[in-house]
């Protein structure tokens, strides 16, 4: 297993929808255990593969309060979404330094495949929810800041590049 590095933003593949995946090879899961391991090293509760450059729709979550539980996830889908929402404050690894608060859908229905290759359907509920939808919003080419108005998301991108360049 090896931490993965984060892309930084604007890296074009943040912005590029993954690609599907056709089957759990022996290479799928040595990624999700870099993947996972990587999460681990931020910390975080999840990570997509696009965010470490790789065009796949692979991500990994683990919102346990003991570690060591990360579901596995390629090619999720949300199926059901919701009206209940919550507010969390997200960031990435890919915008260090900054974040915001986003409101999201409180329970999702989510369908993937998981590690053994069935197809899953689950429900995620509260920061578990808030976390697959933001990995699945990676796989798609969107960031968390996406959700936030023009001028917030300027003020944001502005701010992480003001503290990136004091580095």
């Amino acid at each position: 297993m090896t931490v993965r590095l984060c892309l930084p933003w604007p890296h074009r593949s943040l912005r590029t929808p993954a690609a599907p995946v056709g089957a759990i090879t022996e290479e799928i899961r040595a990624l999700w255990a870099d993947m996972v391991e990587t999460m681990e090293a931020m910390p975080g509760y999840g990570l997509a593969a696009p965010q470490i450059g790789v065009g796949l729709r692979l991500a990994v979550v683990d919102c346990s309060e003991v570690r060591g539980q990360a579901v596995l996830l390629a090619n999720p889908q949300v199926l059901h979404a919701s009206a209940q929402t919550r507010d969390h404050d997200e960031a990435s690894p890919n915008l260090p330094g900054v974040s915001a608060v986003i409101r999201r859908p409180q329970i999702v229905t989510v369908r993937y495949m998981a590690a053994d290759g069935a197809i899953v359907e689950r429900d995620f509920r509260d920061l578990w929810a808030t976390s697959v939808q933001h990995q699945i919003d990676h796989l798609e080419g969107r960031m968390y800041f996406d959700h936030l108005s023009p001028l917030k998301r300027r003020m944001l991108i502005t701010r992480a590049e003001k503290l990136r360049l004091r580095k």
